[in-house]
């Protein structure tokens, strides 16, 4: 931080000339003659300008100025925040526009899917509970980062809601393991999804980086969420894959629909 200086001030330091303070010389013994002290008068002038010559010649002419530190500053110059490019914002629109669609199918998929499977399991009820949570946490994540930056959600929202609430009710009436295939189809393709987004995130930082631009703490936090919840949708995954999801029949038919439907949902969220 540049200290403050007075235009008096800045005007006398401009001449670099050093400052001192002098004291005044003893008093003469009034019992001297007259011409003895115009004589030591004059010896003590000479020897004070010779003393002050000497220091003004051993002083820098700017003691207040630094040049390594300028030379750092100017070699390391804070980041610049600049905004983003369209390519990036567009990114990141489509991005939290899918994102909060895929959660809105899933927290929907689980509330279909919980009635039927605890009726017939009720030891899974903690677990559907734990599931259904975490995708609403997920979901209400989504949709505050959607306010705050004015995004609007997909204009499939409305069918995706049917779409996700049939899904649930249906693989639910056909058993736990279809339940649990289904959990399995759409947390593969999520957690993918999401894999993606993260992995372009990291290298839009890395490129801003690079450039010497500031990336901010909005776009580390939406990193480090996205990874969070990645890591949770894995989660389900492990649980329904733990809970006879691969003994669901036809396992491979139903799971490759479910799989394709999902891609299909993916694709038109993004651009619609």
């Amino acid at each position: 931080m540049a200290l403050y200086t007075s235009s008096k001030h800045a005007k006398f330091l401009a001449t670099g000339l050093p400052i001192y303070d002098f004291l005044a010389p003893s008093l003469l013994q009034a019992s001297r003659a007259s011409l003895q002290i115009r004589h030591l008068t004059k010896a003590k002038r000479y020897h004070s300008a010779a003393a002050s010559n000497e220091k003004h010649d051993k002083s820098p002419s700017q003691p207040s100025r630094n040049p390594r530190s300028g030379a750092d500053a100017a070699s390391n110059p804070p980041p610049l925040k600049k905004p983003l490019t369209q390519a990036q914002r567009d990114f990141l629109t489509s991005a939290l526009r899918v994102n909060q669609a895929g959660e809105l199918a899933a927290t929907l998929i689980y509330a279909a899917q919980t009635p039927p499977i605890i009726s017939s399991h009720p030891h899974l009820r903690p677990l559907m509970k734990h599931m259904y949570d975490q995708e609403a946490t997920h979901f209400s994540t989504f949709n505050a980062l959607m306010a705050k930056h004015r995004i609007r959600p997909t204009a499939m929202y409305p069918l995706w809601t049917l779409a996700a609430s049939a899904l649930g009710w249906g693989t639910a009436i056909m058993g736990r393991e279809a339940a649990m295939a289904c959990t399995e189809a759409v947390e593969t393709e999520i957690g993918g999804h999401y894999n993606g987004q993260v992995r372009v995130l990291l290298e839009m930082a890395e490129q801003m980086e690079k450039n010497g631009d500031d990336i901010g703490d909005e776009l580390k936090d939406l990193i480090e969420t996205i990874r969070r919840i990645r890591d949770e949708e894995l989660e389900h995954l492990d649980h329904a894959v733990e809970h006879d999801a691969k003994q669901a029949v036809p396992h491979e038919l139903l799971t490759g629909v479910i799989r394709a439907g999902c891609k299909g949902a993916i694709w038109v969220s993004e651009r619609v």
